[in-house]
């Protein structure tokens, strides 16, 4: 039996959406949301929450939560990257249980729509293909073959990937993702060894575009406040699979 950790990285500021870890969504912190569906996944030997905030932490362990990690200064500016604070994380869980887990899944704090079931298809991607990771996405808005540009010498501008000749139609363009950051799944070993998100073998799991938003913005809380109520109207909530 695989044994599996979950972490929940999640800092106190955000320039973006002040507070927005603990902030109300649909009754509830936007943290629990992702707390209650690794829960309920029951795929996890531990749950880990990470943060520098220790309101962020109380919130977590009256979610439920043992596991609470306080994230050192230095993993926690602006400027600092997740991956580092994912590895801090293991380390602490791993040195506290004096156990050594196979698989590792981040769930992103601030990406509340995913399912359930997009947790554990992700899972099952790495397991059973024996890759190195799975990021998780969602289909492009914009292609960099066909309608993506960016700005070179003068102002000028033109697009990200162009093709010889040129693709006139986007529905004749290599298929594109936008990764959402909601689930991360690494092969623990992999990742200690050489904690970083692309591998050689990195494999893709597909989500829908109402599944991937991440709130980074007041507009992005404002349409995953919409969905949220939009699903409740519906009967289908969260943690359905």
């Amino acid at each position: 039996m695989k044994k599996r950790l979950c972490t929940i990285c999640a800092r106190g500021g955000s320039k973006g959406v002040p507070g927005k870890n603990i902030r109300d969504l649909a009754g509830r912190p936007l943290i629990s949301h992702s707390i209650k569906q690794a829960q309920i996944s029951n795929l996890f030997d531990v749950i880990a929450v990470s943060s520098d905030s220790v309101a962020i932490l109380d919130v977590a362990k009256s979610y439920g939560v043992s596991e609470l990690v306080l994230r050192p200064d230095d993993l926690a500016s602006d400027s600092s990257g997740k991956v580092p604070a994912i590895r801090h994380c293991v380390e602490t869980v791993e040195t506290a249980r004096g156990l050594q887990f196979d698989s590792l899944v981040d769930l992103d704090a601030t990406s509340p729509l995913r399912l359930v079931s997009d947790i554990e298809s992700a899972v099952r991607l790495l397991e059973t293909t024996a890759c190195k990771s799975v990021i998780t996405g969602a289909p492009a808005r914009r292609s960099p073959y066909f309608n993506l540009v960016e700005t070179g010498p003068n102002d000028s501008v033109r697009l990200s990937k162009p093709t010889d000749p040129p693709i006139l139609r986007r529905q004749d363009a290599p298929a594109c993702y936008d990764m959402n950051a909601s689930i991360y799944v690494w092969q623990r070993d992999a990742f200690m060894q050489d904690a970083k998100v692309f591998y050689d073998d990195t494999r893709l799991f597909v989500m829908p575009e109402n599944r991937s938003i991440d709130i980074d913005s007041e507009l992005d809380f404002s349409l995953v406040e919409l969905i949220f109520r939009q699903r409740d109207g519906r009967g289908q909530h969260v943690g359905n699979r």
